[in-house]
This record gives structure tokens, C-alpha cells and sequence, in this order.
């Protein structure tokens, strides 16, 4: 996916609509139950959503954290931030901040219990540094989890293949170098790698066909 961050806000910002309606379908839920699972949210922590785009993982975190407990999501497009606030006003949430800024920068000092991001890394020319941030804003024993989508290699899913491609080159055509179904995935393997290399706990697992993957990290006690 290009690396252009002007690019980037404006297709999320004209399809931002269409995004929360897709990320709220029927079924997805389940994949962000996931996610919000690997963190190991206890009630009272402090969850960062690192690109929180309409705000679609905002109850997922909250059902865990509680009403004594903290979300913060980070996002640079107007449109998906605009969505998010509406949701958070829609249900009356107290505990649910947001902030527009950069995710490869966030404005997070940290300590925080957990760290989430679900398909934002393979926006990023090289998510490494990134996700190492993300990983020292963590407190001793926190956890970050990475929610990521790619082609399947799965036969009975081959026929979607072609529609995830299609999708992933109207929102980022890329630069011509690399095609950019193999560009995202290079970039999930990039920031998954750097979850591994700072996390000595950490997993992996598959779900969706084939077509989702999440990974998970603790941040060591020491």
C-alpha cells in the first residue's frame, strides 16, 4: 500500500460510510471478539486503539475495560474520526477519548495496559518502527494485539482471492514495484516480525477462511 498519508485520508474519507457499514457486518464482530481477546483486558485498564478508523472495535474494548477503565483511539482521516465521535455520542460513553494524529507517532506517553490495531500496519512503508513504539508505550506485562487481513492460500477460498486483490489496489494502487496484495502482506510479516522481536510472549493464529490473521505480544515483566 502506498506510503502516502494524503492519499490515505482522502480514499478512507470519501468511503469512510461504506467502511463502518462493512466493519460492522454481520459476522466481523466475531474477528474483533478476537482481537479485543488477545489483549487480556482486565476491568479498569487502559486500551490505545492505534488507527481506530469509525470507532467499530470502541465496544468491544469498553465491554472489557468497564466503565472504570479507558479507551483511546488514534486516527488521522476527518471522516472515519467524525464517525467515531458520533458513535461514542450515540451510545454516551465517558471513558472513550479520541485523538487525530499520526499512528506512527502517537501522542500516547504511556503507561498503557494494551495496545490494538486491526488493518492499519499495511499502510505503512515499513510498520517496524511503528509497532515498536507502540510496544514501549506498553506497561510491564501488556499486551499488543494486530489484526490483519490477506490473500488465503486456502483452494476453497480461491475465488475470493481475486476480490480481496481488487479491493486492496482501489484503496492504496501502490507504486508500481510490487503489486499490492504481496506489498501488504510483506508489511504484516514486517510488523508481526516486530511484535515477536520485542514480546518474548507473543502467538499467531488464523481465522475467515484463511483470510485473517492475528497477532499477539506481552510486553516482558522486566
Amino acid at each position: 500500500m502506498a506510503d502516502d498519508v494524503g492519499a490515505t485520508q482522502s480514499f478512507y474519507g470519501r468511503w469512510a460510510r461504506a467502511y463502518d457499514w462493512l466493519a460492522t457486518a454481520p459476522g466481523v464482530g466475531s474477528w474483533r471478539d478476537r482481537a479485543a481477546d488477545a489483549l487480556a483486558l482486565d476491568p479498569g485498564d487502559t486500551v490505545v486503539e492505534m488507527g481506530c478508523g469509525t470507532g467499530a472495535n470502541f465496544s468491544h474494548l469498553r465491554d472489557r475495560v468497564g466503565p472504570d477503565g479507558r479507551v483511546v483511539g488514534v486516527d488521522l482521516t476527518r471522516g472515519m474520526l467524525r464517525r467515531a465521535n458520533e458513535r461514542v455520542d450515540r451510545a454516551g460513553w465517558q471513558n472513550v477519548h479520541i485523538a487525530r494524529a499520526d499512528a506512527r507517532r502517537p501522542p500516547i506517553d504511556g503507561p498503557v495496559d494494551a495496545v490494538l490495531a486491526t488493518f492499519v500496519v499495511g499502510m505503512f512503508a515499513d510498520p517496524r518502527p511503528a509497532v515498536e513504539r507502540w510496544v514501549e508505550t506498553l506497561a510491564p506485562g501488556g499486551r499488543i494485539a494486530l489484526l490483519n487481513a490477506g490473500r488465503s492460500d486456502r483452494r476453497v477460498a480461491a475465488p475470493l482471492n481475486l476480490g480481496f486483490r481488487a479491493f486492496v489496489r482501489a484503496a492504496a494502487p501502490g507504486d508500481g514495484r510490487e503489486s499490492p496484495s504481496k506489498s501488504l502482506e510483506r508489511r504484516v510479516a514486517t510488523a508481526r516480525d516486530a511484535v515477536y522481536s520485542n514480546c518474548p510472549d507473543h502467538g499467531y493464529e488464523e481465522f475467515g477462511l484463511g483470510y485473517l490473521g492475528l497477532a499477539w505480544g506481552e510486553r516482558s515483566e522486566v
